[in-house]
């Protein structure tokens, strides 16, 4: 096997091979968006998450901090014939997920391996189980997950800064928005390709003091 290749269980006719990209992409493993790394076979156009491409067998269990006592086996689809939903960002689970057959949880691989913290600079955001207050991109409160500032005056949804990210990511593709001048607006991330992602629109809309609008964007960026 040539270095930064692997053969995968889900696409077993060619290898996959490791590579970076800037255009989005649909992960064919867990039906997730994904941008950066990834697996992919050039010959059929499939994708994978660089989680979903090393993921472990399915005798193999793991564990989350905010389920401490839940053994979350891989599996390669959603367990029964019911519509289940992942309990860190509530979306569908249609494809590759993590499942506690004891308590039902359902992850997705990308929520399993979410950041617990993100920081740049004085700002940072926290991966909290439970949403401290409204959610400055949909303004509800809801149950998945969510990033909260360490000065706990700005939450996101995990799902919410997906979509915010997803609307960025049309921009750079289509290539509207994303030009010359966005490098005015571009926070300085932790993750290289996060640079190129324009601010994302609709951050500074929110329940807080106009003066708070420019630290409020850094925060939402930074969640990108």
């Amino acid at each position: 096997m040539k270095y930064g290749e692997i053969t995968h269980f889900s696409h077993p006719q060619h290898k996959l091979r490791f590579e970076y990209s800037d255009h989005p992409f649909k992960c064919d493993g867990c039906k997730e968006a994904g941008i950066g790394s990834r697996f992919r076979c050039s010959f059929c156009d499939f994708d994978l998450h660089k989680h979903c491409g090393l993921l472990p067998s399915t005798t193999s269990t793991t564990t989350h901090p905010f389920y401490p006592k839940c053994a979350f086996q891989f599996l390669s689809k959603p367990p029964g014939d019911l519509p289940r939903f992942c309990n860190a960002c509530e979306k569908d689970v249609t494809g590759f997920v993590y499942h506690c057959r004891k308590c039902g949880f359902d992850l997705h691989p990308c929520c399993m391996n979410l950041p617990h913290v993100l920081e740049a600079g004085e700002l940072k955001l926290y991966l909290y189980k439970k949403v401290g207050g409204a959610c400055h991109r949909c303004g509800r409160k809801g149950r998945s997950w969510s990033y909260r500032s360490s000065c706990k005056n700005y939450n996101l949804h995990v799902a919410c800064v997906t979509e915010m990210l997803v609307e960025s990511w049309h921009e750079i593709y289509y290539g509207g928005g994303g030009g010359g001048g966005g490098g005015n607006n571009n926070y300085s991330m932790s993750k290289k390709w996060v640079n190129q992602i324009p601010s994302i629109r609709g951050a500074a809309v929110n329940r807080h003091r106009h003066k708070k609008k420019g630290r409020l964007r850094k925060c939402c960026e930074l969640a990108g």
